[in-house]
């Protein structure tokens, strides 16, 4: 019989709040957290805002020692999961724990400040620990240094999907029996003047704010961030009487194999088909999505039809919003974060908005949650996740039972 797992402590670090909680409640009171970009040279870029984290100091949660081998990435990751431990107090160290976490630029503020000391600056030699600190395993190999984990340890990277197919991994491992405990989730950031440099030239970023499935959507926003999350084997969390916040009831992955960059009706609707099968979830056990909903015009109508082919006759009102409205795209740490909207909707009954909605897309006939939450009682939820590459990943959350 394959076991069960459930989630028993969150962390997150995002524009909306340091915690998992002010992420939470930020999405809840539908508020931005996308605003000006501050970094070096940022007048040179045409894009200008994003969802940094302002008035972060890196120095008030680190030693010196430990930032010699942080890039902001890791950064972000290590205080989310300081946060999910500490409210699971799952017992992490040995084996029969593991870490997987999602990334696509990894230490790319590393790679930025570097390039521009040789290339800008002219100097011929860098810090010896920038490979340690660039790599995208390096939170992932951090968290698992920290907490005394010794089980299987990696990084997943598939671009806007990585912490789905990160967490869809998690949970495949502990309900097979290879691990009893994962911290899994996904960390990015990508706010420095190359990410955003890059970026600029496939010309899908919005210079005034992201409006997904809105009608006068002009691009995605780029975010920074991470969440973390424990995942539990449930007669594990049961037998020390841990609280348990959802239950991981499902998860399917999925390739389109047609294009790098747009995406695919079919693979998102396959994806979507998966998790409910995996999870033995019906059409009407569903009662929130969080989409994927970038605010680019091939991404939402693609998304919205693939809703509407799954889903049938509810699709028009079944709650579908895009939080990356209000925390920004954070490409390979955007799914952890969503998931808490997720969460959120299945313990507090609160439908997270898609904010910025005032001109509603005809082709998009979907209930997105325009600009104030919505309350409901879900009974299950869909996290999807659509990626360039046309890698899809959709997770199944449930109450647990």
């Amino acid at each position: 019989m394959q076991r069960r797992v459930v989630i028993t402590g969150m962390g997150a670090v995002s524009s909306l709040g340091m915690s998992a909680q002010a992420t939470m409640d930020g999405m809840a009171a539908g508020r931005s957290g996308i605003s000006a970009l501050e970094f070096q040279d940022v007048e040179r870029l045409q894009i200008r805002i994003g969802g940094q984290i302002k008035g972060y100091d890196e120095a008030a949660h680190f030693s010196r020692q430990e930032l010699t081998l942080y890039d902001r990435f890791t950064q972000f990751a290590v205080l989310a999961a300081r946060e999910a431990v500490a409210q699971s107090g799952a017992a992490l160290a040995g084996t029969q724990s593991g870490v997987v976490l999602g990334t696509s630029g990894g230490g790319l503020q590393t790679q930025d400040e570097n390039f521009r000391k040789v290339y800008e600056e002219g100097k011929n030699r860098v810090h010896p620990f920038v490979v340690p600190r660039l790599m995208n395993n390096a939170a992932a190999s951090h968290l698992s240094m920290l907490h005394g984990i010794t089980g299987p340890s990696y990084t997943v990277s598939t671009a806007c999907a990585s912490s789905n197919h990160a967490m869809g991994q998690a949970f495949h491992m502990i309900r097979a029996g290879m691990a009893d405990t994962m911290l899994t989730g996904g960390a990015e950031s990508m706010l420095c003047f190359g990410g955003i440099k890059a970026w600029e030239g496939l010309r899908v970023m919005s210079k005034t704010g992201c409006r997904p499935f809105a009608a006068n959507r002009d691009g995605m926003v780029q975010g920074e961030g991470a969440a973390v999350y424990v995942f539990e084997a449930l007669e594990v969390a049961e037998a020390r009487g841990a609280e348990i916040l959802a239950e991981v009831a499902g998860f399917a992955m999925t390739s389109d194999a047609s294009d790098i960059v747009m995406p695919n009706q079919d693979g998102a609707v396959r994806a979507m088909r998966g998790a409910l099968a995996d999870a033995g979830l019906c059409l009407d056990d569903i009662g929130y999505i969080n989409a994927h909903g970038t605010g680019t015009l091939g991404n939402d109508r693609t998304e919205s039809a693939a809703i509407h082919e799954v889903f049938a006759e509810v699709a028009s009102s079944l709650p579908v919003s895009s939080t990356k409205s209000m925390h920004g795209h954070l490409i390979g740490g955007t799914g952890a974060v969503e998931l808490l909207a997720c969460i959120m909707a299945l313990r507090e009954g609160v439908i997270a908005p898609t904010i910025n909605h005032d001109q509603p897309d005809p082709a998009c006939e979907l209930n997105v949650v325009p600009n104030v939450a919505q309350e409901a009682k879900p009974r299950a939820t869909l996290s999807n996740a659509f990626a360039f590459g046309g890698l899809n990943a959709v997770l199944a959350l449930r109450l647990a039972r």
